[in-house]
């Protein structure tokens, strides 16, 4: 009966469903992080690409 209860405390008290709710909200905030950064400098990664591009292609711009 002894070994019944202990093995009841053990599931009861098991935490490791809690940790992997912690590192997914942990996750998901950076993704949101990631999200918000790629919509405030989105122009300006657009254009820094746009300039490589450019210049692996032998173009010039506005020159």
């Amino acid at each position: 009966m002894d070994m019944m209860m202990e093995k009841l405390k053990g599931i009861i008290t098991e935490e490791e469903g809690q940790g992997m709710t912690e590192y997914g909200l942990i996750l998901g905030l950076i993704v949101v992080g990631v999200i918000g950064a790629l919509i405030f400098l989105g122009d300006e990664i657009a254009g820094f690409f746009d300039q490589i591009q450019q210049a692996l292609s032998g173009e010039t711009g506005g020159e």
